[in-house]
């Protein structure tokens, strides 16, 4: 087993396709049929489930891939660095960031992390921002931008970089667009008519919620409470639930409910025009938004780093 396989098995493990892992390999699909096969009998264990239509990943597989990409990550920041031959920090950062938090939070960092340590090399990752943390708790980031819980995460090093309602967004021109509900504009507390107003609206009009994270827990919550102050059976109507706060409003945008997002996420997404914002309330709380790392890198090396990225971190957002 060399690097070279292992990149290849990462290559579909990744795609789960034969063809397109052969052409980011430089391999013909038939020799990386082989590889496979080889390193399958090497380690005695099947890493896919393969037939003429689908290839899927073990346990085995899942457990394989990790391995497979600490040790290529480690492979090539060694190489990063030693290529860089400089006392200062280097390396590899591996980030994990929501689409939105590409766009709202990491430009800043990234500029001042470019200008300040060029050695560094990003490496980002996109996805479902509820994750996040367990990117870094599972060694496949070393820093992540996460809603944050209140107090911080017991386990994780955390720094709040910005704050942001939860709003309930709909189509504008949509079934949706024109409820008695009061606009996300309005920043005074609610009156007590107010608040039952919501709770009949939310009760009868379909909603669009996260399938995990923060912002489910939060709804959740408000559930539960709802249910043991009334002693009714509130079960409020749950027409999609989603990964990722881009799908949920573009099921808004196309009419089918209220989506449960992050304010934050409207200011910059393509999918913002056309919507119409509507406050969610101090139940619901704000999106405490920041960036998390270990408490203690693995390293000298990987420490020096993170303590220098920790340290630009501080700087760009002394505030909070």
């Amino acid at each position: 087993m060399d690097f070279h396989e292992l990149e290849a098995f990462l290559a579909l493990a990744d795609t789960l396709h034969f063809g397109r892992a052969a052409s980011r390999a430089a391999l013909s699909p038939s020799a990386l049929s082989r590889l496979i096969t080889r390193l399958e009998e090497e380690q005695g264990v099947a890493l896919f489930e393969r037939d003429s239509r689908r290839v899927e990943l073990t346990e085995e597989g899942n457990l394989f891939r990790e391995f497979a990409r600490e040790s290529v990550f480690r492979k090539n920041d060694l190489l990063h660095r030693f290529a860089s031959r400089s006392e200062r920090p280097g390396g590899i950062l591996r980030i994990y960031a929501s689409v939105t938090a590409c766009y709202s939070i990491l430009p800043p960092f990234v500029e001042a992390l470019s200008a300040e340590h060029p050695e560094v090399r990003l490496s980002i990752d996109t996805g479902d921002p509820a994750p996040a943390a367990d990117a870094v708790r599972e060694n496949r980031a070393d820093i992540a931008i996460s809603a944050l819980p209140d107090g911080g995460f017991e386990d994780l090093l955390s720094h709040s970089v910005r704050k942001t309602p939860l709003v309930f967004a709909a189509a504008k021109n949509g079934p949706y667009g024109a409820l008695a509900l009061p606009p996300a504009s309005i920043d005074n507390e609610p009156s007590r008519e107010e608040t039952q107003q919501r709770e009949q609206v939310l009760e009868n009009v379909p909603l669009i919620l996260p399938r995990t994270g923060l912002a489910r827990y939060r709804f959740d919550q408000w559930v539960q409470k709802r249910r043991t102050v009334t002693g009714e059976a509130f079960s409020p109507e749950i027409t999609a639930e989603t990964a990722g706060n881009e799908a949920l409003l573009a099921l808004a945008r196309l009419g089918a409910g209220l989506a449960l997002v992050p304010r934050l996420v409207l200011e910059n997404s393509p999918f913002a025009e056309g919507l119409v914002l509507y406050r969610a309330g101090k139940d619901f709380g704000e999106y405490d938004i920041g960036f998390v790392q270990k408490k203690q890198a693995e390293s000298p090396a990987r420490e020096a780093l993170l303590a220098a990225v920790h340290t630009l971190i501080r700087r760009i957002w002394p505030h909070e």
